[in-house]
C-alpha cells in the first residue's frame, strides 16, 4: 500500500518560488493535481470536478502579468498558480453545490455565480481543482457519507479522514491540492487534520464572508484551511482577513490543560501532547497548566444551539437526510425559543470566561482529538460526542485555532478571537523548532 504522503506537492513556498522564477507553470501544476485527483480508496475526494474548467482556469491565471514586489518578487499573490480545493458547501458558478447530499444537488441546481470565497480565490490567482467531499450538511465529524461513500484516507483504506472537511484532507494527502478550503463549526477542520497528520487553521468567527456559502449553525461556523506544513500557516492566514493587521503582538505564554481532562485520550496522544509542550518550553514560551473543569458544560450549550440553528436552515427537508442527521434536526426543531433564550446568556458567560482565559494566558493548548484513527466501518455512534468534548470550548469562544500535526494525532492551539496572526506565527515557530530538533537527532 502506498503511503498517503507519496503524492503530496512540495511546500507552498517552494512551489510559489518555482512559479515566480518560471521553473514551472500554473498549467503544469494543474495537470499534476488532476492526475492525482480522486485517488483515495473510494475515489470520492471530489463531488464535482471538471478537468477542462480547471485547465481553463490555469490558462487564465497564467496570463496574469508579473510585476514588481510581493512576497515572491513577481507582484502576484501568494496563492497565484497554486492548485486549491474547495469544500462543496461554497458556490462555484457553473457547478452544483451538494452540501454532501444529493437532495441539495437537485434542489439548488447549478450555481449562477461564485460565492465570496471562490470569487476571492479566483481573484488571487489560485487554480481551483474541484469541490470536495464532506460529511452530509457538514453535520458530522467522521467523514461518513451514505450517499457519496465514506471518505477514506489516501493510502489507508482502513481509516476514515474524519469530517466534516473530509475531502479537503484527502485532496492534500493525495496531491490534488496544495491547500484546501474547509469549514469548522464544532471541529470540522481541527479533527480531520489531526487524524490525517495535516496542519489545520480555523479562523476567528466572523472572518470571511459567507455570501454563497451554506451555513450549518451561524453562531459557530468558521472558514479555514487544511495544508501540509504548519510552518507555512502565516502564508495562508491573511487570505480570510479583511485587512492586514497593523501590529501582530508576540505571544509568550501558553496554558496547557491538566491531564485529568485527558482521561479518555489514547496513551499515544498524551505522549504527543507532552512532546508538544516540551517544544513550547524549548521555544521560551511560559507553559502554565490550567484546570478546565468548567468546560464540562460546553456540549450542553453548544449542541442544542447548533441543532436549533441547523433545523431552521433545513426546515421541511428532514426526511431527505440520513437517520442520524434527521434525528438531530428533529431534536433541534423541537427546542423552543424559550429554551434557546435561556442558552444564549450561558453561551455569553462561557465566552466571557474564555476571553478572560485568553487575556491571562494568550494561548491555550490541548489535543484536537483523543484518538489517532477512526476505523472505517466501525460503529461510531458515540464518536461524535467523545470528540466534540475537546473542540466545542473553542467553538463557543469563536476562537481561531490551529492543529499542530503530531505522530500520532494532533494538538489544537487557540488564541483570543481576532488574534489569528499572532497564533499562526507561534504555530510556525513550533513547526520550525520541531524540524530543527528532528535534524539534530537524525543528522
Amino acid at each position: 500500500m502506498d503511503s498517503p504522503r507519496t503524492a503530496q506537492f512540495s511546500s507552498i513556498r517552494s512551489l510559489r518560488s518555482a512559479l515566480a522564477n518560471a521553473i514551472t507553470q500554473p498549467a503544469r501544476l494543474a495537470n499534476q493535481a488532476l492526475r492525482n485527483a480522486n485517488q483515495n480508496p473510494r475515489h470520492n475526494t471530489y463531488l464535482w470536478l471538471d478537468e477542462d474548467w480547471t485547465r481553463a482556469e490555469a490558462a487564465r491565471v497564467e496570463a496574469i502579468p508579473a510585476a514588481q514586489g510581493g512576497s515572491f518578487g513577481d507582484g502576484r499573490s501568494t496563492l497565484w498558480g497554486l492548485p486549491v480545493s474547495v469544500k462543496d458547501c461554497f458556490d462555484l458558478a457553473g457547478a452544483p453545490t451538494t452540501c454532501g447530499v444529493n437532495f441539495y444537488r437537485q434542489l439548488n441546481g447549478i450555481a449562477s455565480q461564485d460565492s465570496w470565497l471562490v470569487e476571492k480565490l479566483r481573484a488571487t490567482g489560485a487554480v481551483i481543482t474541484g469541490k470536495t467531499h464532506l460529511h452530509p450538511l457538514a453535520y458530522g465529524i467522521t467523514g461518513e457519507n451514505p450517499e457519496f461513500g465514506d471518505c477514506l484516507q489516501p493510502g489507508n483504506a482502513a481509516a476514515l479522514t474524519g469530517g466534516s472537511s473530509s475531502g479537503a484532507c484527502a485532496s492534500v494527502l493525495e496531491g490534488s491540492a496544495v491547500a484546501a478550503i474547509g469549514t469548522d463549526t464544532g471541529g470540522s477542520i481541527r479533527v480531520p487534520a489531526a487524524l490525517c497528520g495535516l496542519a489545520g487553521y480555523r479562523a476567528s468567527l466572523g472572518r470571511g464572508d459567507w455570501r454563497g456559502g451554506a451555513h450549518l449553525a451561524p453562531s459557530f461556523d468558521t472558514m479555514g484551511w487544511l495544508f501540509s506544513d504548519l510552518e507555512e500557516a502565516p502564508l495562508l492566514g491573511s487570505f480570510l482577513a479583511d485587512h492586514e493587521p497593523a501590529h501582530t503582538p508576540a505571544c509568550t505564554r501558553v496554558a496547557v490543560v491538566h491531564e485529568n481532562f485527558l482521561h479518555d485520550c489514547e496513551p499515544e496522544i498524551v505522549s504527543s501532547y507532552r512532546k508538544t509542550i516540551a517544544h513550547c518550553e524549548a521555544l521560551g514560551l511560559r507553559v502554565i497548566p490550567i484546570d478546565v473543569d468548567w468546560w464540562s458544560e460546553s456540549s450542553e450549550i453548544f449542541a442544542p444551539i447548533q441543532a436549533w440553528e441547523a433545523a431552521a436552515i433545513h426546515a421541511g427537508h428532514f426526511d431527505q437526510f440520513e437517520p442520524s442527521i434527521r434525528e438531530r434536526l428533529q431534536w433541534g426543531a423541537g427546542i423552543t425559543p424559550a429554551q434557546i433564550a435561556s442558552l444564549r446568556p450561558r453561551h455569553a458567560q462561557f465566552r466571557t470566561r474564555m476571553d478572560e482565559l485568553f487575556a491571562r494566558y494568550e494561548l491555550v493548548m490541548l489535543p484536537a482529538a483523543p484518538v489517532s484513527v477512526l476505523t472505517a466501518g466501525a460503529d461510531h455512534t458515540n464518536t461524535r460526542k467523545r470528540l466534540l468534548r475537546y473542540t466545542t470550548p473553542f467553538s463557543l469562544a469563536g476562537a481561531p485555532a490551529v492543529t499542530i500535526p503530531c505522530d500520532p494525532g494532533g494538538m489544537q492551539l487557540a488564541a483570543a478571537p481576532g488574534m489569528d496572526e499572532a497564533l499562526l506565527q507561534v504555530a510556525a515557530l513550533i513547526a520550525t523548532h520541531r524540524k530543527a530538533s528532528t535534524l539534530e537527532s537524525n543528522p
